[in-house]
């Protein structure tokens, strides 16, 4: 694991009264890609002090963290189970069969019946007392997951003298379940502004469940509703453009899920002067590009 990823300015994304960079944790792992990896480590340490022999999570067909979950379990010896929204008629996707190629054990728990499917699993499982088996919520949710993901900023405090992702005046970040936004909350400073895109359609709950994760509950964030091209998983002509320039100007590959709508937000936030003059924000690359398999070969560039 690449322990001290890069921070790359963006001069396609930057100007003459602006600084754009970016945080590029989808180069720290070729598999347990970005913010996956920072979420899962502490319930790793916490399933290997339990003594459990398998880890379960849940997720979607295209799930980044199913997989690297799959992979983090095999290079741990441990055993995986993937808890899927999704049937069991279904052709396994690319992700899927990754997930499978690690040692995945996968269960279907149907689209219309996973989320009172999953809540059952994790009650029974957390009443019976069963360690053998750690439970993990969809995307890493959770104090624990929060706590790994505040290390995406401490872990520099024992790298460098002067931790320099606090010289940024803001900080923005892809919002899924809201786990990582939560741990860069935590870990940021007062002075610095935290901006999330979420990545869901008319997420109305997402604020509370970020701040059931913060250390301080009345922790200031801003969350920008408009640039979710439709919903989870959706994409537009527009966004997929907007991908390639990016590639073509910056070698920085995105996914139509989350990273492809957090550049494109940045993007349009410049145009409207969003930031304020003489501004250096950081971008949050989070990795995972699962989503694309989606698509058909030649729409993406890379």
């Amino acid at each position: 694991m690449e322990p001290n990823p890069i921070i790359a300015n963006i001069p396609y994304l930057s100007s003459d009264t602006i600084s754009v960079d970016t945080l590029r944790l989808d180069q720290i792992h070729p598999i347990i890609s970005g913010n996956k990896w920072y979420k899962l480590r502490y319930y790793l340490k916490e399933a290997r002090l339990n003594n459990a022999i398998k880890i379960a999570s849940f997720g979607g067909p295209f799930s980044n963290h199913l997989v690297a979950l799959a992979c983090v379990a095999k290079l741990n010896g441990l055993k995986s189970i993937g808890y899927l929204r999704t049937n069991d008629n279904e052709n396994l996707t690319p992700s899927l069969q990754e997930a499978v190629s690690y040692g995945m054990e996968l269960v279907f728990l149907g689209r219309q019946t996973f989320q009172e499917k999953k809540t059952k699993l994790i009650e029974t499982n957390k009443m019976s007392g069963n360690n053998q088996t750690y439970f993990i919520d969809e995307g890493g949710y959770g104090h624990t997951g929060a706590k790994g993901a505040g290390t995406i900023i401490s872990d520099w405090n024992h790298i460098i003298t002067g931790n320099p992702i606090h010289k940024y005046n803001s900080i923005i970040c892809a919002v899924g379940t809201g786990t990582m936004i939560a741990g860069i909350l935590n870990t940021s400073n007062e002075n610095q502004t935290v901006i999330g895109i979420p990545v869901l359609k008319n997420e109305g709950t997402i604020k509370t469940e970020i701040q059931n994760l913060l250390t301080n509950k009345a922790k200031p964030f801003e969350l920008l509703h408009s640039f979710h091209q439709g919903g989870y998983a959706k994409t537009t002509p527009m966004q997929i453009a907007f991908m390639n320039e990016l590639w073509e100007n910056s070698k920085i590959p995105t996914d139509i899920v989350y990273t492809g709508k957090l550049f494109y937000a940045v993007q349009q936030l410049l145009l409207i002067n969003y930031f304020p003059t003489g501004s250096k924000v950081l971008v949050i690359h989070s990795g995972g590009l699962q989503g694309n398999r989606s698509l058909e070969k030649g729409v993406l560039n890379f």
